[in-house]
Order: C-alpha cells, then sequence, then structure tokens
C-alpha cells in the first residue's frame, strides 16, 4: 500500500467533494457525512476492491453497498480517483431526471452503482442478499462491502439483517461502519446511545474491529483481514466534516448549503496557499 499515494487521493477527493456539494447551490448537501468517510473510500477503491473497469458488470466483481445515501458523493468522488467515472463533468448537477448520478445513488451497474439509497437501514439487508446469492452461486471470490453510518444504526432491519448474516455466516460480507458521533439530529449519544459498538457486532456472529478512520495504515490492516466463517464488521472511528474547520463536528453539517464564501474558505483549507480565490 502506496500511502503517500492514498493520502494524494483523499486530498484529491476533498476538493471533488466540496465541488460537487458546492455545484447543488441552494439544495443542502451533505458534506459533513461525506468528508468522514474519505480515508474510508479511498483505501477501499484504491487499494482492496476487486473490478474491471472495462466491464463493471462482471460476475467476479465486489460490491459496494452505499447504505449510507448522504455518503454517496463520497462515493463518486473515490470512483472518479480510480478511473470508473471518467471526469467528474459527467456527474452533471446532482440532481434532474436524466442523470446517473444523484445526490443519493441509484442503482445502475453499468456505472458502478449497485444500490438505490436513500431510506437509511436498508443496505445491510440488500448485501446479505447478494451474498448468500454469491455463496449459491459457488463465487467465493467477490466480497460485498456495506457502508453504514453510525446514526443509521439505530434502525432495527439493520440488526435484523446483521442477525442473519451472522447466523448464515457469510464470510464474503465486510461491514464498514463510519462511527462519527453525529446524526441529521445532533450526537448519536444523546439520540440513541449505540455504545460498544463492537461487541454488539461480535455478538450477531461478526468478527469486529474498531479503528483510527482517517489512518490509512490502520484502515488497509483492516481491510486486509480475511474473515474465514464470519461475516466481518470494521468500525472506523472519524470526523464529521474532516478537514474544513466550519464542518467538523457541527450537527448542521449533515446537511447544509455551501455558499460562495464558505466554498473558497473549505477550497483555501485543503489546498492551503496553493488555492487562487475565485
Amino acid at each position: 500500500m502506496d500511502i503517500n499515494k492514498i493520502s494524494d487521493i483523499a486530498n484529491g477527493m476533498r476538493e471533488d467533494i466540496v465541488e460537487m456539494c458546492y455545484r447543488l447551490g441552494n439544495n443542502a448537501a451533505h458534506l459533513g457525512g461525506c468528508m468522514s468517510l474519505v480515508e474510508l473510500l479511498a483505501v477501499l477503491y484504491y487499494g482492496h476492491l476487486r473490478f474491471d473497469i472495462n466491464d463493471l458488470k462482471s460476475e467476479f466483481r465486489d460490491r459496494v453497498i452505499m447504505s449510507k445515501g448522504q455518503g454517496s458523493i463520497a462515493m463518486y468522488s473515490a470512483m472518479h480517483r480510480v478511473g470508473i467515472i471518467k471526469n467528474l463533468s459527467e456527474v452533471g448537477s446532482l440532481l434532474g431526471e436524466r442523470n446517473i448520478y444523484y445526490k443519493q445513488t441509484v442503482r445502475n451497474i453499468n456505472y458502478g452503482i449497485e444500490f438505490s439509497s436513500g431510506s437509511l437501514g436498508q443496505g445491510l439487508a440488500y448485501a446479505v442478499g447478494i451474498a448468500w446469492a454469491l455463496k449459491k452461486k459457488n463465487n467465493n471470490t467477490s466480497k460485498v462491502y456495506i457502508v453504514l453510518g453510525d446514526g443509521e444504526c439505530d434502525e432495527g432491519s439493520v440488526w435484523e439483517a446483521a442477525s442473519l448474516a451472522g447466523h448464515l455466516k457469510l464470510d464474503n460480507i465486510v461491514v464498514l461502519v463510519d462511527r462519527n458521533n453525529l446524526q441529521i439530529d445532533g450526537f448519536t449519544c444523546t439520540i440513541n446511545r449505540m455504545n460498544m459498538m463492537e461487541e454488539r457486532w461480535s455478538a450477531f456472529g461478526f468478527n469486529a474491529v474498531t479503528i483510527d478512520g482517517h489512518n490509512i495504515s490502520e484502515i488497509d490492516r483492516a481491510l486486509s483481514f480475511t474473515s474465514h466463517g464470519k461475516p466481518y464488521a470494521v468500525i472506523a472511528d472519524t470526523i464529521k466534516g474532516k478537514g474544513i474547520s466550519f464542518a467538523e463536528n457541527e450537527a448542521e453539517w449533515h446537511q447544509n448549503v455551501l455558499t460562495d464564501e464558505l466554498y473558497k474558505k473549505a477550497m483555501l483549507e485543503i489546498r492551503g496557499n496553493n488555492y487562487d480565490a475565485l
């Protein structure tokens, strides 16, 4: 794993995300929850995800399920940085009838999108179905990666699906929990305290580990682990809005509007003195 290369990709992703969020104009963007995902998705897409860029529908591809739909823009950036999306101009305005890439994902496997997001708590059940089908087809190489938010784990459907995944011993499932400690209404600990997250996943039959979700080496080690006979959960401790001072650990940036001034401030912080203000 080339840590410097991944770090460069992560920095580029933060620029991409700000650009796409700014492009939404007065339609509030999910800036905070995208920024917390950057390193996780950079390491996953660049270092671990198996796919054929010339055949995104290959039966033997790995699947990424963005159950945390508010992280979709971060996923588009990761896809762009590894060449699945050739140019971010393809993404357009993220809104509109003819778009492929929306503010939240709409399934289109021709373009590398496996899942329609929006309603939280649905993705793990979908992933369990895919993982079980792959087992039935004797596909023992493909993995199903599912991205959850820690606030999303309030949903009972998450734990119903986790129970089934553990019961079926679906060791081709890798759950990535973005634990940034915030959700739309505030801090997760005050809304529904979800402590002992690693122990919870273990109780449902998963191998589970907790890592620093912004440490590239830790992420790489976690994703290199082979979970024989059990599904696998990676609980990644992250910072909502990571990299942008006015958005870090601020619930209001779960979904908010990037004004011209805030756009310039965000780019200045990401690029440093190399940024020429518009």
